[in-house]
């Protein structure tokens, strides 16, 4: 069943929210009356969100918050409470890249993504899902990629790998918590137009794999996708719509569908 939030006075905290998708999220919640604390590692861009969010007639306060520590969750957490008096909505947006061949890749690289693109989420749940399972309402919104439905990235495997896990941990989460009146939103971008060349590191030669020819998509129009799923319960959110015919292409013959991608590399 789908769980659809009222977003009108409800309060939202983002990760990640310092630029990008997170950003213009955070502007497409305010915009159908969702406050928001916007939290970034950089402090200064979260600040940066929540003025725009007060600019456009919002109401936005902002946190400074590594997603590596629990404490900076429940930090987050806290601010949004004593701020508005509740906390509605949770949108775990953090993501980071090492690229390179999968045997040039160091474990250290394979730690920093799984870390910060997994763990993160689950140290989120450790911090919200109580609150929200204990109010019997809420949404949650997990960030992962095309990434996350296509294994298409050998160049960049952590990430590949911890975009699948976050599909997967969301699908699962979704069937737990819908009956506990919290819905689940996945959402799966393919090229957005963000500052991620930043969250990137290189391992050894770097060759570009093959990657889905989707178009690139400005973030705004991914905020108001968000936007809409959670008022709606929707749980799968993408930027490509033709990404759905290569999911029935895999699920309807494995096999040959890895078969054809193998042969494109050649």
């Amino acid at each position: 069943m789908s769980v659809p939030l009222d977003l009108s006075g409800a309060a939202a905290v983002l990760t990640g929210a310092g630029s990008g998708i997170g950003r213009a999220t955070a502007v497409s919640l305010a915009a159908r009356g969702c406050r928001i604390v916007a939290s970034d590692l950089d402090g200064e861009r979260a600040e940066d969100t929540a003025s725009l969010v007060r600019a456009a007639g919002g109401d936005a306060v902002s946190l400074g918050v590594d997603v590596a520590r629990k404490e900076d969750l429940a930090a987050l957490r806290d601010r949004c409470l004593d701020r508005f008096g509740r906390l509605d909505l949770v949108m775990n947006n953090v993501g980071v890249l090492a690229m390179g061949a999968p045997e040039s890749l160091p474990l250290e690289a394979w730690e920093r993504v799984v870390d910060l693109n997994l763990l993160s989420i689950a140290r989120s749940n450790l911090v919200f899902l109580p609150h929200l399972i204990a109010q019997g309402r809420g949404h949650v919104v997990n960030t992962s990629s095309a990434s996350g439905l296509l294994a298409y990235g050998f160049d960049r495997l952590p990430y590949v790998a911890s975009k699948h896990a976050v599909v997967g941990l969301s699908e699962a989460l979704a069937l737990y918590l819908a009956p506990k009146g919290v819905g689940v939103t996945c959402l799966c971008p393919s090229g957005v137009i963000t500052n991620i060349l930043e969250q990137i590191t290189v391992y050894g030669e770097h060759t570009s794999p093959r990657a889905p020819q989707h178009p690139l998509v400005e973030p705004e129009a991914v905020g108001e996708l968000v936007a809409d799923a959670v008022a709606s319960g929707a749980f799968l959110v993408v930027t490509a719509p033709e990404i759905h015919q290569e999911l029935r292409e895999r699920a309807a013959d494995p096999e040959a569908y890895l078969q054809r991608m193998i042969g494109e590399q050649e």
